[in-house]
């Protein structure tokens, strides 16, 4: 029979091992997410119980293991054009602003999970072009990093079911922006797909090897970050972040009493920041 609970110390044990490795803190309340989030895996790595699992990602000759775990702690839902403002403020303000430059736009989605994040931007800007001929002419580059290898590979597939193409997309970008790839998917076309790069990256890192950018979307993951790990990451961006650049955050999120980097500026159609001059 399988044992799906955690005592107190392994638990506490998990939690520092979860944020030594991507800077995610659990709290002392989170069992359940625990139990929901790795149960899956005790049959496909032959455990016979959650503390037996947690054992053995603490060694470091469990790779596999530890990558697969963190995948699963990590992995969060998304939507397209999650919360919609972002969107609406990156059409009708951020890209009017660069509208004029002499080289390609650099666009950063930070925590691109499942990829719809990076791929609304694309198709925001794609239609911005269309409705502003001559506009954007260098064209535009977006990056989008994740920690988790599995989900990266689903973003650059670029696949995707009905139920996750219901939640946010509109019937006319479905048709726009997709192919049908069986009776039940949808495959983001070529023409979105040459304009985003996926790259796997963890948050604690140094962001300098990723190279700089003008808009920089980092959504509804902060919040499960400590402060200090949180000023860290604020600093990271602000070394790769051009003169003028822009941070997005999620409309939980704030830069206040964290870095001085970044300022906050009220837009009608929402809050978005801004690099300190």
């Amino acid at each position: 029979m399988i044992n799906k609970d955690l005592n107190e110390k392994e638990y506490l044990e998990f939690c520092v091992f979860l944020e030594k490795h991507c800077g995610i803190v659990l709290g002392s309340n989170k069992h359940y997410l625990v139990r929901s989030r790795l149960s899956p895996l005790l049959s496909e790595f032959k455990c016979d119980s959650l503390s037996q699992l947690i054992q053995r990602v603490m060694t470091l000759r469990e790779r596999a293991l530890r990558s697969t775990v963190i995948d699963a702690m990590t992995t969060n839902e998304t939507l397209w054009f999650r919360d919609k403002y972002p969107f609406e403020i990156l059409m009708k303000r951020f890209l009017p602003e660069f509208s004029k430059l002499n080289r390609p736009l650099k666009i950063w989605s930070a925590a691109s999970s499942s990829g719809q994040e990076p791929y609304s931007i694309a198709m925001t800007c794609m239609e911005y072009r269309e409705r502003n001929p001559g506009q954007l002419r260098m064209g535009f580059d977006i990056l989008g990093t994740d920690i988790s290898a599995s989900m990266l590979a689903h973003c650059k597939n670029g696949e995707y079911d009905k139920l996750a193409l219901s939640r946010g997309l509109s019937p006319e970008r479905l048709k726009k922006y997709f192919n049908a790839s069986s009776t039940s998917c949808f495959t983001v076309k070529d023409e979105v797909k040459k304009h985003v790069s996926f790259r796997e990256f963890n948050l604690l890192e140094s962001c300098s090897i990723l190279g700089r950018f003008d808009i920089i979307f980092c959504r509804n993951v902060l919040i499960y970050f400590s402060p200090d790990v949180k000023r860290q990451i604020f600093a990271n961006f602000a070394k790769v972040a051009n003169k003028e650049s822009y941070l997005m955050l999620g409309a939980s999120e704030s830069v206040n009493g964290l870095t001085e980097k970044f300022t906050m500026e009220r837009d009608p159609l929402g809050i978005c920041y801004r690099l300190a001059q």
